[in-house]
């Protein structure tokens, strides 16, 4: 005797499927902030015939990971432009040097917003190279 089997599909709701986006995603955003952010790793451009920049108010770094830091603290972009003027205050012109430290490997799409920023502070634009040996 031959028995008939009941054939069923199973189907996941939509809804579901959002729901298992959306927890991958906080998965990859959790494990994307463990990394290590306390070693910045960044090899400066080289020149010649080089001055000293002196004392600066603020320092802006981009390290090899295009990892934007502000004093030693990691930021991002759109907030650049605020967290200067804060630095800079009312310093007098003259006196309000920023010193911008890009790894030497960065694309000018990414050292150039960070450019505009400091320009829209109304901060002295200092670019630190080391001196070029041979």
């Amino acid at each position: 005797m031959k028995i008939n089997r009941r054939t069923s599909r199973a189907t996941v709701p939509s809804m579901a499927m959002g729901d298992i986006a959306f927890n991958l995603l906080i998965f990859f955003v959790i494990l994307a902030r463990m990394q290590d952010d306390n070693h910045l790793q960044w090899t400066p451009a080289k020149a010649s015939q080089l001055e000293s920049a002196g004392h600066s108010l603020a320092s802006v770094l981009i390290d090899e990971d295009n990892k934007l830091y502000l004093n030693g603290q990691e930021i991002g972009v759109s907030q650049l432009a605020g967290q200067i003027e804060e630095v800079l205050g009312d310093a007098p012109q003259g006196e309000r040097t920023v010193l911008v430290k890009v790894h030497n490997e960065t694309l000018a799409q990414r050292f150039e917003p960070v450019i505009e920023a400091i320009s829209e502070a109304g901060g002295d634009l200092v670019h630190i190279v080391e001196e070029q040996r041979e």
